[in-house]
C-alpha cells in the first residue's frame, strides 16, 4: 500500500513510518520541512503539489499539529488550535480533489477530548467529554475545545468515498529518544518519579507495538468509522505508574511533587502540568469490541519491555515489532 502521513516527522510518526515501512509498504511524509527520502514539502495549511501524493494513495494518516510539549499560553493555545484544524482542513481538500481518493483516512485526535475524572473509566460509548469539570484550570477546557474542533474538522470534510477514523490517543510509549517515555523514564532515573500531587491522576497510554498493530487493524475494519479511543486496557494511577516504571529500571524510591513543584518543574521544562495532573482514565471500547488482542495490555509488563530496548540499544531505535 502507498501510505501518506501528513505532519509524520514527529515520535509517533517516526514509530509509524519506521513500522509500515518494515512492513513493505511505501510511506510519504508530508512535512514543512523536506530533508530526506520519502518526505514532500507542504505547510500545513494550502493545498500544493503535495496533495498528488495523497491523490492515489491506499491510506492517509494525518499527525500534523503543534506539538502539545509546550507553556500552554495563549499563543501557543490558538497555535495548537490553529495547526490542527487547518492541517485537518487541507487534508480533508486533498482527498475530496482526488481522482483517486485514499480508501481510509485516520486523523489524529487526543484522548483528552475526555473529562478529568476518578470516578469511571471514559469509552467511546459512555464517556464524558471534557470542559465543564469544577475546580480545574480555565484553560484545561481550552484543551477539549482544540480536541473537539479537531475531530469536527475531519466530520465537515466532503469525502464520501473515504472512510474517517478519529484516532483518540493516549501517550504513545516507545524507547526513542526526545518521546515522553524518555522523559518519564529520566525522571525515574534521577530519583523524581514518585506521586504528584498525591497521584491518585489517572494516566493513560499505549505501547508503540499496539499503537502500529491497532492503525493497521483500522486500517483494514471497513465496518469501523468515527472516534476510537486509542489507549491500553488498564490504565492506573499515577503513583501505580511510576511506581511500575522504578521498578522496571530498579530505582527503589521516588520523591513525591506537590502540585506547586510540578508546575516549578514543568515551567523549567517548557511545558504544562496539564499533561501531569490531568486524570485521563481512557479505555479502548470500540477496539476490545471489535476483537483487537492488546499484546500489551498492562503497564508493569509495557514498561519492563521498553527498559529492556533502552537498555539493550540506549534508547536509539527500536527492535522489530512482535506480531
Amino acid at each position: 500500500m502507498k501510505i501518506v502521513i501528513p505532519g509524520g516527522t514527529g515520535q509517533v510518526g517516526a514509530v509509524l513510518k519506521r513500522a509500515l515501512a518494515d512492513a513493505g509498504h511505501k510511506v510519504v511524509v508530508l512535512t514543512r520541512h523536506a530533508r530526506h527520502e520519502g518526505e514532500v514539502q507542504w505547510d500545513g495549511r494550502t493545498l500544493g503539489p503535495w496533495a498528488a501524493e495523497v491523490d492515489g494513495s491506499d491510506v492517509v494518516i494525518n499527525l500534523a499539529g503543534r506539538s502539545v510539549s509546550c507553556r500552554y499560553t495563549a499563543a501557543n493555545l490558538q497555535e495548537m488550535m490553529d495547526s490542527r484544524v487547518d492541517s485537518t482542513r487541507v487534508v480533508g481538500a486533498a482527498i475530496a480533489g482526488a481522482a483517486r481518493p485514499p480508501r481510509v483516512w485516520l486523523q489524529m485526535s487526543t484522548a483528552t477530548v475526555y473529562s478529568h475524572r476518578f470516578d469511571a473509566p471514559n469509552d467511546e460509548a459512555t464517556g464524558v467529554i471534557g470542559g465543564t469539570e469544577p475546580c480545574v484550570p480555565n484553560y484545561w477546557a481550552y484543551s477539549v475545545e482544540i480536541a473537539k474542533a479537531w475531530e469536527q474538522a475531519q466530520q465537515q470534510a466532503e469525502t464520501p468515498a473515504t472512510r474517517k477514523v478519529a484516532l483518540r490517543s493516549a501517550m504513545v510509549m516507545s524507547p526513542d529518544p526526545g518521546g515522553v517515555f524518555a522523559v518519564l523514564l529520566g525522571l525515574a532515573r534521577l530519583g523524581l518519579g514518585g506521586p504528584v500531587a498525591g497521584g491518585a491522576q489517572y494516566v493513560s497510554w499505549i505501547h508503540e507495538h499496539d499503537f502500529v498493530r491497532a492503525v493497521e487493524f483500522l486500517i483494514d475494519r471497513e465496518d469501523i468509522t468515527g472516534p476510537v479511543n486509542l489507549a491500553a486496557s488498564h490504565p492506573l494511577p499515577q503513583r501505580a505508574f511510576m511506581r511500575a516504571l522504578r521498578s522496571a529500571w530498579g530505582v527503589p524510591v521516588g520523591l513525591p511533587a506537590t502540585k506547586w513543584m510540578a508546575e516549578l518543574g514543568a515551567f523549567a521544562l517548557r511545558t504544562d502540568t496539564e499533561l501531569l495532573l490531568k486524570s485521563r482514565r481512557v479505555v479502548p471500547g470500540r477496539l476490545v469490541q471489535a476483537g483487537f488482542d492488546f499484546q500489551y495490555a498492562h503497564w508493569p509488563q509495557a514498561a519492563d519491555e521498553l527498559v529492556f530496548r533502552v537498555r539493550e540499544r540506549g534508547g536509539r531505535g527500536s527492535v522489530p515489532r512482535r506480531r
